[in-house]
């Protein structure tokens, strides 16, 4: 069994990204992301401070907007369109999940579909759908860079995802599929999920359910993928693989934390640089 290091691929995706950003410097052309948090969750402040962080490794342009709780709809849409219109902002992203009296929905259709670096706006969704895309969703980004690093080929390999929501588990089996694997989505409804999971070469968890995949959902040698982010009976972080129980099984398995959670931010870093390139019809 060998852990598949999140932080070092991380690394090493951000590293080319500075070095193509120095490139494009030298053309004039700084690439920059605006972030938006509305309210103050506290999982939310992390992952914004993270992407501040990464910013400033990569060397690109960064504004924070933190916005109170009361903000109301007009005011992020009137935000938003701004941003959509700022030559300096190649992407924009805001931080979900948003205050209850907030439509997410409403502000993903409204980013600019060429600034969506998160590639949630439905243009995107449906470029991923047909395979011809700009963008990717940073985190089943990661996990197809984490698969890479490992050697294995996606080719004719079985892959079964556990979780279909819009953010992972759906744009996943969709990459897996465009990589070639043979690709089962699971669900809560799925029967005999565990004889599902059995047969997974590559088996991707991402339902947020502390340490739900056991052994026995395991086949022997298979690449185990934990998206999950939980805190368990302690309060510790775990993901939705229970580590110490499956990794005796498995060929390659990623930790939590540290496998995919660092992976996320630095594709978001990719994709930026990638706005800012398309923006600037700069090959």
């Amino acid at each position: 069994m060998q852990i598949i290091d999140g932080k070092a691929v991380s690394k090493a995706v951000k590293e080319q990204v500075k070095k193509e950003c120095d490139e494009l410097k030298a053309k004039g052309v700084t690439p920059g992301l605006a972030v938006i948090i509305v309210g103050d969750d506290p999982a939310s402040q992390v992952y914004v401070r993270n992407k501040e962080r990464a910013c400033e490794e990569c060397g690109f342009y960064s504004e924070k907007y933190a916005l109170p709780a009361e903000t109301t709809q007009d005011e992020l849409n009137a935000l938003v369109d701004r941003l959509n219109k700022d030559e300096k902002i190649n992407g924009i992203l805001c931080q979900l999940p948003l205050p209850s009296h907030l439509d997410d929905k409403e502000v993903i259709n409204r980013i600019d579909p060429k600034k969506d670096v998160d590639a949630f706006h439905p243009e995107n969704v449906g470029a991923i759908m047909i395979g011809d895309y700009n963008f990717l969703p940073c985190t089943p980004a990661g996990v197809m860079e984490l698969i890479k690093s490992t050697g294995v080929d996606v080719s004719g390999k079985k892959a079964v995802v556990i979780g279909r929501s819009n953010i992972v588990g759906k744009p996943m089996a969709m990459l897996l599929l465009h990589a070639n694997a043979t690709v089962e989505i699971t669900h809560s409804r799925t029967v005999d999920l565990k004889e599902v999971t059995k047969t997974a070469d590559i088996l991707v968890a991402a339902i947020g359910r502390a340490k739900f995949v056991t052994a026995d959902m395991v086949k022997d040698g298979a690449v185990v993928i934990d998206v999950g982010m939980n805190r368990d009976e302690n309060g510790k972080l775990c993901g939705d693989v229970d580590f110490e129980n499956v990794k005796d099984k498995c060929s390659f398995i990623t930790p939590v934390p540290g496998g995919v959670g660092p992976m996320t931010i630095s594709m978001l870093m990719r994709n930026t640089l990638t706005a800012a390139k398309i923006q600037n019809n700069i090959k």
